[in-house]
């Protein structure tokens, strides 16, 4: 009986073991962002159970105890089971199949298309959290991430583009606007660790309305996340140096 109680002490020191190092090896695996705060609670949980699972046979096994009458009863209550669980089990499957697919990692920063958007920090078996810019966290089912229409910001690469309206008056030099925005421009992304250093901004004009031109300046930001610094660096800047050099924004009087 010693000996029995010996080796139950054994198969659970190795149990413990293997479920710690599995789960620290899917985390390292499935999060690229290295941020502390991205886990990936619904594999580890998954791997954990089944390492106990295991773990729980070998020491039934080591009593002579036959697990034979548990797995007849386990499947026969399946289907009961099952039915019961069904949104349960949707999430978890989409949890899983959504990991699996790579195409979320934990730490991206993502929109749906319903308007949420921030960074996935953890998906459990039921829900994914998204904490948001303003520090909020925002709970969605998994089987809502997996059919919903989602824009991933960090895939293929976390750099992207973005486009910022300006629109001018009619009395205003076209080429003069272009090299004065496109200076502007060169200079807060030399000047920013948000911007992309080498990237060439562009001008694009786009409609001429009723009261006035409108165009677009594209720059290329590190990571969606610095938007609005750039935006609002680029705005003061721009503002100040189209009031030097004569060139007039839109103004609408209603």
């Amino acid at each position: 009986m010693l000996e029995r109680h010996y080796h139950s002490l054994v198969i659970i020191t190795v149990t413990f073991f293997f479920a710690h190092l599995l789960s620290s090896y899917l985390k390292s695996k499935l999060s690229k962002s290295g941020n502390e705060s991205a886990s990936t609670s619904i594999l580890t949980t998954i791997v954990d159970l089944g390492v106990y699972m295991v773990g729980i046979i070998f020491i039934l096994g080591s009593y002579g105890i036959s697990i034979s009458p548990l797995l007849t009863a386990l499947g026969a209550g399946s289907l009961a089971s099952a039915l019961a669980l069904q949104d349960t089990l949707a999430n978890l499957f989409s949890g899983i199949t959504t990991l699996l697919s790579k195409q979320v990692h934990m730490g991206d920063y993502i929109r749906l298309a319903s308007g949420e958007s921030g960074r996935v920090t953890d998906m459990n078996w039921r829900n994914t959290t998204i904490r948001t810019s303003t520090g909020n966290t925002v709970i969605v089912p998994n089987k809502s991430i997996a059919s919903a229409t989602l824009t991933n910001y960090e895939q293929p690469l976390a750099e992207c583009t973005i486009f910022i309206p300006l629109t001018i008056t009619y009395d205003n030099d076209l080429q003069k606007v272009e090299d004065v925005s496109l200076a502007v421009a060169r200079e807060i992304l030399a000047g920013s660790e948000s911007g992309v250093k080498g990237f060439q901004p562009l001008v694009r004009y786009t409609n001429m309305g009723d009261y006035g031109i409108t165009f677009n300046v594209v720059l290329r930001i590190r990571n969606i996340v610095d938007e609005a610094v750039i935006k609002h660096e680029f705005i003061k800047k721009i503002y100040t140096v189209f009031k030097k050099e004569n060139i007039h924004l839109l103004v609408r009087k209603d």
